[in-house]
């Protein structure tokens, strides 16, 4: 089987950082499960502009052939690409990616999957994309064969708003590195330093400032903060006593989760949250948001905790797990080890295959 992947949520080289990797993960994992695939990057040079993303010119960097638009879709998008592809079926990810795929599947009658993320859903309810990109990408949504959610929230939120979808549509979750996978539920947990650990980028959906007031309301908490961005200074004011790291390469970032007793990210409108299966990988009791990116994996008081992100209410967690009992926190970071095994990068990519093989 040979595979199309597009998508604009992609790495041209290895050395970009500000890209995500959950699906070059997915690309490189189809490979190593001995399917061929082809990466194609459209770039509408204004929202890279706007996002602040590295330009690279037109053309093939090894396995990406990245294409700059200067306006989406006004025009036929599909004139740069050879009259011939030699696919099986496209998959796409992101609005932008499923747009340009569609018109592929059509012009060359190919079978087309398509990714749904949270921001597949924003085109699909904010009035700004109600014009123009709404109806362009429930189009590419009603050829697709497949709908592959990235979370199953995303997957409940979708079918509710079209219930036409929900015969095709599956949860295309992420996995992590089966080796850095550790069992630590026979830990102890001291009760009288507790590690609680947070990391993301500085933005303020990720709402790092409520992990730190929280912190502050609940003796015994050692805080420790990744990350960076513009809200650093006004971060560090509220609790001088955190400690912040700045931006940490993976390894650094996993070698102080596996200190943690605790993470904790109350962050909103998430597709999925690859840190919350790394800091589970990693042996941490983890806290999440409820029907958000996590939600689905993590079963609350059962294997981690979900919570409203609100200062009393990750307040109100972190309490309650300082105040549990040892056995029951160390049922729950076994219940934990025991769902991450099923959250590997090889079982996700496996089960993406299966939906599509399903099609072919």
């Amino acid at each position: 089987m040979k595979i199309l992947f597009i998508t604009d949520l992609y790495p041209v080289k290895n050395d970009e950082l500000t890209t995500p990797r959950t699906l070059f993960d997915f690309v490189q994992g189809f490979k190593n499960l001995g399917v061929s695939v082809d990466v194609i990057k459209p770039n509408f040079l204004f929202n890279s502009f706007l996002r602040g993303k590295k330009f690279y010119k037109s053309g093939q960097y090894d396995e990406v052939l990245n294409l700059n638009y200067h306006t989406p879709f006004l025009f036929d998008v599909t004139q740069k690409i050879n009259n011939q592809i030699l696919a099986d079926v496209i998959v796409a990810h992101m609005p932008s990616g499923s747009i340009f795929a569609y018109k592929l599947a059509c012009k060359f009658d190919l079978p087309l999957v398509c990714g749904v993320h949270i921001s597949d859903l924003e085109v699909l309810t904010k009035p700004l994309y109600s014009i123009y990109f709404k109806q362009k990408l429930l189009l590419a949504f009603r050829r697709a064969k497949l709908l592959a959610c990235r979370s199953d929230v995303i997957k409940k939120r979708l079918i509710k708003m079209y219930p036409e979808f929900e015969s095709k549509a599956f949860v295309a979750y992420s996995g992590v590195d089966e080796d850095i996978i550790v069992d630590r539920s026979g830990e102890d947990f001291n009760k009288n330093k507790i590690k609680v650990l947070t990391c993301a980028n500085f933005k303020k959906r990720k709402n790092i400032d409520k992990v730190i007031k929280a912190c502050k309301g609940v003796e015994s908490i050692e805080l420790t903060v990744i990350g960076d961005g513009k809200e650093r200074h006004r971060l560090q004011k509220i609790d001088p006593s955190a400690k912040f790291t700045g931006h940490l390469s993976k390894n650094q970032v996993l070698e102080y989760m596996r200190q943690s007793d605790i993470f904790i990210l109350p962050s909103v409108n998430e597709t999925f949250g690859m840190v919350y299966l790394e800091a589970m990988a990693s042996g941490c009791i983890t806290v999440g948001v409820k029907e958000d990116g996590v939600d689905g994996i993590i079963k609350n008081g059962e294997n981690g905790y979900l919570i409203s992100p609100e200062v009393a209410d990750i307040c109100e967690c972190l309490k309650y797990i300082k105040n549990s009992d040892d056995i029951s926190l160390k049922v729950l970071r076994k219940n934990s080890y025991s769902t991450i095994q099923n959250f590997t990068k090889k079982l996700a990519c496996e089960h993406y295959l299966q939906q599509i093989f399903k099609i072919l």
